[in-house]
């Protein structure tokens, strides 16, 4: 008897940044996974996770990228949130069970007087249903078990808060913030401020760091294309590293720094840069700013 047997797959080195528009209902982690298998690479991550609820630009990294994953964990994100008002939830999201209910007339001028008070830097209680540790406890795990512990509010910036539309109960928001902002609960603090209440129902990343949604393609979008084709939709490692400044080695002083020693470049600003060779990115170094240049992470060529 003949039985078909799936070809097995060969895992292989791929270094690049995908941008990829997450779907709804899924884990960053599960959307990683799925992309990793249809580029066949044998190292991934991903730049920091979107709630499962959430969709939009999730930057994934394979190969030598990973290397420069925490350096977008440090940047501002930008979302396009849809809160509904009059409508309480214990999750702070539209996922939550409902906690209460009132009638919500808010009108845009309501809106514009309390929207103020969230801009710039501003305390955050982190929600429960996050993955903040409590004596090695994900808060979410004791939110299900109905637990409920007190936690410390946190500084968080936000640096552009706009309604791009808004209803008696419902609004768009634009929002531009600060690594640790939870837009749930901004949702839910907006909410109180009117006087009733109000949940997260929609959530869209559209900017991290540097990095645009109208960039990014989709899973289903991939898995329609051949794999040589997919190849194209992948960024260069220092996709990662736009922020940084340039610093470029001849070849002496590439060859000192690629063996982790470090090298003399005169007027260098302090602090981290992104150094290259003929146009081949080598890693990342830091400056002390007085003409020496210390390596911090290597790219492989091998």
């Amino acid at each position: 008897m003949i039985q078909n047997v799936r070809p097995k797959r060969v895992w292989r080195r791929v270094d690049g940044v995908l941008l990829l528009d997450k779907p709804k209902g899924v884990t960053s982690n599960t959307a990683l996974q799925m992309a990793r298998r249809l580029f066949c690479a044998a190292k991934a991550g991903h730049t920091g996770t979107l709630d499962p609820m959430a969709t939009g630009l999730l930057p994934l990294c394979f190969g030598e990228a990973t290397k420069f994953s925490a350096d977008l964990l440090e940047a501002d994100k930008t979302y396009e949130a849809d809160v509904c008002f009059g409508i309480t939830t214990d999750t702070g999201d539209a996922e939550g069970q409902v906690l209460e209910r009132c009638t919500a007339q808010i009108d845009r001028q309501q809106l514009d007087a309390v929207l103020p008070r969230f801009r710039g830097k501003i305390l955050q209680v982190p929600p429960m249903y996050s993955a903040l540790k409590r004596d090695g406890q994900p808060l979410y795990r004791l939110a299900r078990q109905g637990v409920e512990v007190e936690r410390e509010a946190r500084e968080v910036t936000i640096s552009e808060l706009l309604v791009l539309d808004s209803a008696e109960d419902r609004c768009r928001l634009r929002v531009t913030c600060s690594k640790g902002t939870y837009i749930r609960t901004l949702a839910e603090d907006i909410g109180r401020a009117l006087h009733c209440g109000a949940h997260l129902t929609a959530l869209r990343r559209v900017v991290v760091g540097d990095l645009t949604l109208a960039s990014a393609v989709s899973l289903e979008t991939l898995n329609a294309l051949a794999e040589d084709e997919r190849v194209h939709h992948l960024l260069p490692p220092d996709a990662l590293l736009q922020s940084l400044p340039v610093a470029n080695l001849d070849g002496p002083a590439a060859a000192r720094f690629t063996h982790g020693n470090p090298v003399e470049l005169p007027d260098l600003p302090s602090g981290k840069c992104r150094v290259y060779h003929l146009g081949q990115l080598l890693g990342v170094g830091v400056s002390d700013g007085a003409g020496r240049l210390q390596p911090s992470r290597l790219v492989s060529s091998a």
